[in-house]
């Protein structure tokens, strides 16, 4: 053989080895090579998923949808690599434009997570969607802002949903997108009070809300407007309740979001991950973060150990 060809083998073999060494596809990690989905074909599926149960399969929820280096805040294109690795709720949040589209955005205005400017209800949709989205470190990526009619078509059959209504933005109109794009079985609106709570349940009685319960008189006054217990998911804060309050909504069969981003993930970041496991051990059933793979990771072994498993989740 040729000095050449020996060395083209050479070198072709040397580019196969270090290709089957490099690192793994985002859809790899602690789940495996599958790409996890929540499947939930009908909101009668949605209720008896997020209905607490002995044994219930723990969820991580992504803050704002998971953004890290490259991946802004409430962008689909994070949402897709943040699902890959492990079944997941998305929180993102709504807010309307000029011309009452609804698109998500967490801040009033443009200028920290675009590369905009001013309140996103001075600017018409056509407007915000010629702009693109900056990552949490200021660098600019190629992607755009999403209306709420593009992330919902796109999370069917991915992903549950938890869709903070910023202020100013009416109820009905993102109830009716919902049901414009038949998102009821993956689908959870947040509310802030127990009054919006009854709004929501008034305007689509099917939906699951998201409360916030910390004390036995909030759970009280949300059964007062008649809102079933099984269209409840708990919002516990940022920190942990009691475990008197934990047990109180177990016992009603509804499950606790505890919000870990801030405190509780800077405090995991210091102390180790450990700590994930030890809130879901305490009554959480699941972790809002903004650390949603080191959760997941963590998670995901818990589930392992405790042989947990979901229907829902393929």
């Amino acid at each position: 053989m040729h000095m050449r060809a020996i060395v083209i083998l050479f070198l072709g073999l040397a580019t196969s080895f270090c290709l089957s060494c490099g690192p793994a596809s985002s859809g790899s990690g602690f789940w495996g090579n599958s790409e996890p989905k929540i499947v939930l074909n009908a909101v009668d599926d949605l209720h008896r998923f997020l209905t607490y149960e002995e044994g219930r399969f723990p969820l991580i929820s992504a803050h704002r949808g998971g953004p890290e280096e490259g991946y802004p805040e409430n962008a689909i294109e994070t949402f897709e690599f943040q699902r890959k690795h492990q079944p997941l709720i998305i929180e993102c949040d709504i807010r309307m434009t000029k011309d009452s589209v609804l698109i998500l955005m967490h801040d009033e205005t443009l200028d920290r997570t675009s590369n905009g400017k001013g309140k996103v209800a001075d600017h018409t949709a056509a407007e915000l969607k010629a702009l693109f989205l900056k990552d949490n470190e200021g660098n600019i990526t190629n992607f755009r802002i999403p209306s709420l009619e593009e992330t919902l078509k796109w999370g069917r059959g991915r992903v549950v949903f938890t869709l903070d209504v910023k202020r100013g933005v009416p109820y009905r109109k993102v109830v009716e997108a919902i049901q414009r794009n038949q998102a009821q079985a993956y689908s959870v609106v947040i509310t802030y009070s127990a009054d919006q709570s009854h709004e929501v349940y008034r305007l689509d009685p099917d939906l699951m809300i998201s409360a916030s319960i910390r004390s036995p008189a909030d759970l009280l006054r949300l059964n007062d407007l008649n809102i079933p217990d099984n269209r409840l998911v708990a919002f516990v804060g940022t920190s942990e309740v009691n475990e008197g309050t934990y047990g109180l909504l177990h016992g009603h069969g509804i499950m606790c979001i505890l919000g870990t981003m801030g405190n509780l993930d800077n405090q995991a970041a210091r102390r180790g991950p450990e700590i994930y496991r030890e809130l879901i051990e305490r009554g959480a059933d699941i972790l809002s973060t903004d650390r949603p793979r080191e959760a997941g990771e963590v998670l995901h072994q818990y589930r392992l150990d405790n042989k947990l498993s979901s229907s829902f989740v393929q």
